[in-house]
């Protein structure tokens, strides 16, 4: 990344004035604009403010109600249901995250299921947030169809990403972000652009045969990770974000790039269990700062490399980027301070 650094407030106030241009209201953009810093802070950056990209032409298009009106139904003392109604996606996964915090704080464990949603960014931001209150998280979300079942020759399932997190009371959490595929799509986008081949088992071509050809790849579909368990758990977290929570599933997702003027209809899960429930805030740290020693004490292959605990990296560069800001490139720069003015 090159260019001017901005700071959290920096990049939240751009993100927001984006979004309020597009017709968002000023809550659901407050939302999404924290979801959005927070991941380029973490150098998630293909789902950070770059992403506003994409927001805007289907806000503007009608692929995402600017003005939808979310709905919340409580279903259980600790579970909460949440009606999108093809919200900002980003907006909706932060009332879901409050919502199963809310039920959490009340009954020890709490879950909120989201439907009508669309894309709602990287799940470390809400983890994280999730850690800060004390919470244990599971977090998941279904997506668009490119990947094939095992022993199938078509997409018939999301690169579902899901993920935990685990609050230390001393110190960072750990975070586990996680898709399901062998290898994102944009890396092999970036292997096409450089004319390389890409690795054996990243994804297949049209026909389901294995590839390395990045150009056949991106006709084909990716493959899982694990084979069939990585179907499996697809499979799994489509059948909790998308068939149990009322939103679409599998085929009936609607693709985010073939039809953009089309809702999309997914579906999210905040799952959360207060940890103070459990053990006493000291108690817990002891214990997290001995899980993670025990870990890090592990001989490293390469000196080089050191033996790091999920999240660990992403919580460095969060770190970095709260004191130095972060440098988005020139061209995103200049494009959104023009869709903001």
């Amino acid at each position: 990344m090159t260019g001017e650094r901005l700071h959290q407030g920096e990049l939240e106030a751009l993100a927001r004035a984006v979004l309020q241009g597009c017709g968002v209201p000023e809550g659901p953009a407050a939302d999404c604009a924290q979801v959005l810093a927070m991941a380029d802070m973490m150098r998630l950056h293909t789902h950070g403010l770059s992403r506003l990209l994409s927001y805007g032409a289907r806000l503007k298009s009608g692929g995402i109600d600017p003005q939808a009106e979310f709905a919340v139904e409580a279903l259980a003392p600790a579970i909460r249901r949440i009606r999108g109604n093809n919200g900002l996606g980003p907006a909706l996964g932060m009332l879901g995250l409050r919502e199963a915090m809310a039920a959490a704080r009340e009954a020890g464990i709490g879950m909120a299921l989201v439907a009508g949603s669309n894309h709602f960014g990287p799940i470390a931001p809400y983890a994280w947030l999730a850690a800060q209150e004390g919470f244990a998280s599971l977090i998941a979300s279904n997506a668009s169809t490119t990947i094939a079942p095992s022993g199938g020759s078509d997409a018939r399932l999301g690169n579902n990403p899901m993920g935990f997190g685990f609050p230390n009371p001393d110190g960072d959490p750990i975070i586990l972000d996680m898709a399901m595929s062998v290898a994102a799509r944009a890396k092999i986008r970036d292997a096409a652009r450089a004319g390389k081949p890409i690795p054996e088992g990243w994804a297949t071509d049209a026909g389901g045969r294995p590839t390395t050809d990045p150009n056949a790849a991106l006709k084909g579909f990716l493959l899982p990770l694990g084979g069939y368990k990585g179907y499996g758990l697809s499979l799994c977290v489509d059948m909790l974000t998308g068939l149990l929570s009322g939103a679409a599933y599998l085929t009936h997702v609607k693709s985010w790039v073939d039809e953009p003027e089309a809702a999309q209809n997914l579906g999210h899960a905040f799952v959360l269990i207060d940890t103070a429930r459990l053990m006493p805030r000291a108690d817990l740290a002891t214990r997290m700062g001995d899980f993670a020693d025990i870990l890090h004490a592990s001989p490293p292959v390469d000196p080089d490399h050191p033996v790091m605990v999920p999240g660990e990296r992403e919580m460095r560069h969060f770190h970095a980027a709260r004191a130095n800001g972060v440098a988005l490139p020139e061209d995103l720069l200049a494009t959104l301070r023009q869709m903001a003015g």
